[in-house]
Parts: C-alpha cells; sequence; structure tokens
C-alpha cells in the first residue's frame, strides 16, 4: 500500500510539475488540479441537487436584464478569440500547427487567448444556473450538465499542458459556434418571441454537429501525418470526446427535430 501511495505521489508530481506547461501556474486557477476540481464537481452536484432543492418552494427569478448583459459579453468575448486566433494562423499555420513553450511574445499571448477561452468555460456554468433559478430544470439534461463539465475540465488540461499550436484551432471554431448561440440567446433574452422561431435552434444544433465532425476529421489527421510534429497523445484525448459528443448532439436532433415531425407526417 505505501508503495501504490508513494508511485501515486510521484506520479502526481511527473504529471502536474514535469511535463505540464510552467508557464500555465502564473495564471489564476491553474497552479493545482485542485482548484479546478472542486469547481467542476460543485457543479454537478448543484445542478442535480442543491439547486433544486434551493428553489423547490421559491418561485423563478426573472432574470431578463441579467441575461441580456451576460449573453452579450459572451458574444464580444467569443468573437475577441476567433479574431485574435485568425489573427495567429497566419504566423504557425491552419494545419498541424506546433505548440510554442517559450516566452516569445506571440507564444504567450496564444497562452493568454487559451486562457480567456478556459475562462469563458467557467462562465458557460452559469447557463445552467440561470436555468435553475429560472426553474427550467427541463433544460437541465444530462447532456447539458456533460457538456459543460466536461468543457470545464477540458479547457484547463488544454490550458495547463498544451496551450498554443493546432490547440487554438478548438477556440476558434468553438467560438464561433458560441457567438452565434449566444447572439439567439441575447436575442431571446431581449424579446421572448424568438423563442418561437424553431430556425435558430435548429441550425445552431446543426452548428455544433459540424463543429464536432471538423474537430474529429481535423485531429485524426495528424495520427497519420508522419511531419506532424503535434503532440500525439492529444488527439486520443479530443478525438474520442468529440465523437460522444457529436452522438450526444445527434441523438437530440433527431429525437427534437426529426422524431417529432414523424406523428404531424403520419396524419
Amino acid at each position: 500500500m505505501a508503495l501504490l501511495l508513494k508511485k501515486m505521489y510521484k506520479g502526481y508530481f511527473w504529471l502536474f510539475e514535469d511535463i505540464a506547461d510552467p508557464r500555465a501556474n502564473e495564471y489564476f486557477l491553474l497552479s493545482s488540479v485542485f482548484n479546478i476540481i472542486p469547481i467542476a464537481f460543485f457543479y454537478v452536484y448543484f445542478c442535480k441537487k442543491l439547486g433544486p432543492k434551493l428553489m423547490e418552494n421559491r418561485k423563478a427569478f426573472d432574470l431578463k436584464y441579467i441575461l441580456i448583459v451576460f449573453n452579450l459579453i459572451q458574444v464580444l468575448v467569443n468573437a475577441y478569440v476567433v479574431i485574435e486566433v485568425i489573427r495567429y494562423i497566419p504566423k504557425m499555420g491552419f494545419y498541424c500547427g506546433d505548440i510554442d513553450y517559450s516566452n516569445d511574445p506571440d507564444a504567450i499571448h496564444m497562452l493568454d487567448i487559451v486562457y480567456i477561452f478556459f475562462i469563458m468555460k467557467l462562465s458557460d456554468l452559469l447557463d445552467t444556473v440561470f436555468f435553475i433559478l429560472r426553474k427550467k430544470f427541463n433544460q437541465v439534461s444530462f447532456l447539458h450538465v456533460y457538456h459543460h463539465f466536461g468543457m470545464c475540465l477540458g479547457s484547463w488540461v488544454a490550458m495547463k499542458f498544451f496551450g498554443g499550436g493546432a490547440t487554438v484551432i478548438i477556440g476558434a471554431v468553438n467560438g464561433f459556434v458560441h457567438c452565434v448561440m449566444y447572439s439567439y440567446y441575447l436575442l431571446t433574452a431581449y424579446d421572448s418571441d424568438y423563442k418561437k422561431s424553431v430556425w435558430w435552434k435548429k441550425h445552431i444544433t446543426q452548428i455544433q454537429l459540424v463543429q464536432f465532425l471538423f474537430f474529429i476529421i481535423y485531429y485524426s489527421s495528424f495520427l497519420v501525418t508522419s511531419s506532424c510534429n503535434y503532440p500525439k497523445f492529444i488527439p486520443f484525448l479530443f478525438v474520442p470526446q468529440n465523437f460522444f459528443m457529436l452522438c450526444l448532439f445527434g441523438e437530440f436532433y433527431w429525437r427534437t427535430y426529426i422524431k417529432a415531425k414523424e406523428p404531424k407526417q403520419n396524419k
């Protein structure tokens, strides 16, 4: 038992001290994995237990103006991430860009952008908090909670170990998707009549499906490109996760926009 604990202790320091990016330690919440783990698991606990219990005998909150400000910030910050990554692409190349672990100003700037992306994934957790405060418990699905939980941890790992290079393509693509998505949320917060339009919601889900498919193809190709120096273990993390998300969102799309129409067609 003592030998096992010793190996675990050494393994922890090897993983989070020896091979982690030392530059990341300078950023808030990045110095230790024990900063992010409690946040991620408290989020799940709040979603499934604490939040619904606190709201059980309370009226739903009217968060219209809070949501307008929150969604506007999301649109603007995600747009900034997209623009900065696009500006960086000519320097690193679009395909299989190496991760620059130096203190070069461009490398540090991209690390800052990855950190902003991480902070935005933390702020995304408020989506669920707002659902619960408005007593929209049906929105707090497994897909919703798992997606936010996974992005919270995944973006922390990206920042801690591979903040730069081809990793930033995730920020550009996902940032664009979130610009579209939060623009819709902004409109519906301002005028609830927009919620009646299925067109928006359907096409946002389609964009998300294309996003996951792109990530699968993009990062899988690194494994069969001999000239690619991007760490091979990263696609082994990204690809299965994005395939799982593609399945979850695909099932949601089929159930919501295809299966739901079948009874009407039969009539």
